[in-house]
């Protein structure tokens, strides 16, 4: 089962669709792209929301504009922008994947501290959740290659954006972890129809499918 762990479709919640329309129209094209299941993952950040509760009661919202039309199932998420107090945050935990102990993380891109693994680890032994690190690939040019691995030690399921392996040093970098056992996921996050729209024909066609079936499966 092929699942899309990290997408943006919820309309007018965060930068990805503007629109129902845009929606349904996202989702309908990673059906064809044979996805079976989509976590939507808005983003969060928590200097911009209010509180958790104001974001779920927001997403909730979104979610409903859409849910009987969907063409696909839908769990509810967010991508979680890692900063300070972060793992201190009232209700945090109620943005893991749906009922999953999964919970998509955004690392800052800024310059490596220690205060980025306390909030990560913090979240994992405080919850007992397993952070996702998103789209980690990004980061290559941020972090160096030990701070990296002080990334890799907290354990954290790693995810791809499709579009990595149709770079060769962002390809270089996800195959290596790949070939080095680290659990990871896929994901399109697709934020629109056209220039960040669903890609999984494109990942399909550029690797190889023992790469696709290997991602953990979560949802």
């Amino acid at each position: 089962m092929l699942n899309d762990y990290h997408c943006h479709v919820l309309p007018q919640i965060d930068d990805g669709s503007k629109s129902v329309e845009m929606s349904l129209k996202m989702i309908q094209m990673i059906k064809e792209q044979g996805i079976n299941c989509i976590a939507a993952t808005p983003h969060f950040y928590a200097h911009r929301n209010k509180s958790v509760k104001q974001f779920l009661i927001r997403r909730k919202t979104a979610f409903e504009k859409i849910k009987k039309d969907s063409l696909l199932p839908i769990l509810l998420g967010a991508e979680v922008a890692i900063e300070h107090g972060i793992s201190k945050l009232t209700d945090i935990e109620k943005l893991r994947i749906a009922d999953t102990e999964y919970i998509l993380m955004e690392l800052p891109y800024a310059p490596f501290s220690n205060w980025i693994l306390e909030e990560i680890i913090d979240i994992s032994y405080k919850y007992n959740l397993t952070p996702v690190l998103a789209h980690i690939h990004r980061y290559i040019d941020f972090y160096s290659k030990s701070e990296m691995a002080e990334l890799l030690k907290t354990k954290a399921v790693l995810q791809f954006n499709n579009e990595a392996f149709c770079n060769f040093k962002e390809r270089r970098f996800v195959k290596s972890l790949i070939k080095e056992g680290y659990p990871y996921v896929l994901g399109s996050d697709a934020h629109n129809l056209t220039s960040r729209k669903p890609n999984w024909g494109l990942l399909q066609s550029v690797i190889k499918k023992n790469v696709i079936d290997g991602t953990e499966i979560l949802l």
